[in-house]
């Protein structure tokens, strides 16, 4: 499905605010890259809707403040599962 780049830009800012996603879920759902999904969002909706552009904003700043607890708790999760692993091979 072709969209123009207005209606691409809305139909992110509306799917983040929806799922309160992140511009990697975005993007992954979309299939388009990061940096255009953050272009949309952050430049072209500034000039297409402004409150829509105003709402997910708020969504991005607070994904941005909660993004180094996110990278802890991969990383606090990656290393349970390496040591579950590890513990499943030794008991063998």
């Amino acid at each position: 499905m072709k969209f123009s780049v207005e209606e691409r830009a809305c139909e992110l800012a509306e799917y983040i605010i929806e799922h309160r996603a992140t511009v990697r879920a975005a993007a992954k759902r979309f299939g388009i890259s990061k940096s255009t999904v953050h272009k949309d969002v952050t430049e072209r909706l500034r000039e297409i809707d402004r409150s829509l552009y105003l709402k997910v904003r708020e969504i991005l700043i607070e994904n941005k403040s909660e993004r180094h607890i996110r990278g802890g708790m991969a990383t606090k999760q990656k290393y349970e599962n390496l040591s579950r692993l590890q513990a499943e091979k030794s008991g063998n």
